[in-house]
């Protein structure tokens, strides 16, 4: 039996002081801000889509007949002159605009939801944490796959000692995508911080902190497997954290066989997983949370469910099988309304987000120089002094 995982997923009220809900200014209407933040904006209470920034005549009319009472705006600058009119700014633009565009808010005197990375560096975000500090405002990074079901369900079985000392955690973010699709994303400068470690490498890194604590030691392969690619696109993390626990992580979109999202080995059982999370497939093809109770959200079917015991394979019936709680990433938003409204904490602060970026930095240093690299303050574990 799986307890809820250690993340808000319950519904909160849904007006701020005078009954008016919270206007969101959407800064970029690509994948992310079309897909992501604007359903899941539009789908929380008390948050209104007031306006969405693109200057893209097409983009324009897509988020028009999704969202009829839109405003617009051809650059972020508009948004600045008419901070009075909004309560929370989300940037969804690309990697290389988050920090001027988040620095630009908060000067403006607004909150702000950047998606991941927040920054290229783990010093930028700490400079964002701190203006947001100074201005007293909100600074919330969009690490949505905190709430992935399978995520969920890992941690309430670590939260709750099902596997005893936890001493490995296998994470994979593979894809098999042999064909470029061209963008920024896959661009080789590094001012557009693209690539996977960047990218892919920005959740499981995260998953890892949240669940086993800081890094004390970094070791990285990094590679460009595609013909013309310039970013790398197969890359593997292994972190030694503080406490002992030993993560692997893969990030792939060359992997032509794909692995289990999850392998967790602890000292008295093991929890394996296949599959990923459906709730980003469900926003692709339109679906959005609470359209339908005949279809609950971020459910999977019992066939998908992770197994969990120790000395078999789960792939010839060893093991428990575990119902994977639903996936909940409409409880992200719904924990920024109410850390707005002052009753409830930032679900994802410029701090944590920090703490990852130092070790996706160690892991570019570590696959370029082909070394391990230790970060300041840690000693791994092994080497910690006699209490």
């Amino acid at each position: 039996m799986v307890a809820d995982a250690p993340f808000p997923d319950s519904p909160l009220p849904d007006a701020r002081p005078g009954g008016a809900p919270l206007r969101v200014a959407l800064v970029g209407y690509g994948l992310a801000g079309s897909v992501f933040h604007a359903p899941l904006i539009a789908a929380t209470e008390g948050l209104v889509l007031d306006t969405i920034v693109t200057a893209n005549e097409e983009r324009r009319a897509e988020a028009r007949a999704a969202y009829p009472d839109l405003r617009f705006a051809a650059s972020p600058d508009e948004l600045w002159e008419r901070a009075d009119e909004l309560d929370l700014i989300v940037i969804a633009s690309p990697n290389k605009t988050h920090v001027s565009l988040t620095t630009a808010a908060l000067t403006a005197g607004l909150p702000v939801v950047v998606d991941k990375p927040i920054a290229g560096t783990a010093a930028e975000a700490r400079e964002l944490a701190a203006l947001a500090e100074e201005r007293g405002l909100l600074l919330s990074v969009f690490q949505n796959r905190r709430w992935d079901n399978d995520f969920r369900t890992l941690a309430a079985l670590v939260a709750g000692g099902e596997l005893g000392e936890v001493q490995r955690f296998e994470s994979r973010f593979e894809r098999w995508r042999p064909q470029l699709k061209g963008g920024w994303r896959e661009s080789g400068d590094p001012e557009e911080i693209g690539g996977l470690l960047y990218d892919l490498g920005s959740h499981v890194v995260d998953q890892a902190l949240v669940l086993f604590g800081p890094a004390a030691s970094v070791y990285a392969e990094s590679d460009v497997r595609r013909p013309g690619a310039a970013a790398d696109d197969d890359t593997f993390i292994a972190i030694t954290h503080a406490g002992g626990v030993r993560s692997h992580l893969y990030v792939s979109a060359t992997t032509a066989q794909l692995g289990p999202r999850f392998r967790v080995l602890g000292s008295t059982a093991g929890y394996v997983k296949y599959g990923l999370d459906p709730q980003e497939a469900a926003l692709r093809e339109g679906k959005r949370p609470g359209a339908t109770e005949d279809e609950p959200w971020g459910e999977e079917v019992e066939a998908l469910w992770g197994r969990i015991g120790s000395g078999e394979s789960p792939l010839t019936g060893g093991g428990t099988p575990v119902r994977t709680l639903p996936g909940a990433y409409p409880a992200y938003y719904a924990a920024v309304t109410a850390a707005l409204r002052g009753t409830g904490e930032n679900p994802v602060t410029a701090l944590q987000a920090a703490a990852a970026l130092d070790v996706l930095e160690a892991a570019r240093r570590s696959a370029h120089e082909g070394v391990t690299v230790t970060l300041p303050g840690h000693l791994p574990h092994e080497e910690q002094p006699a209490p």
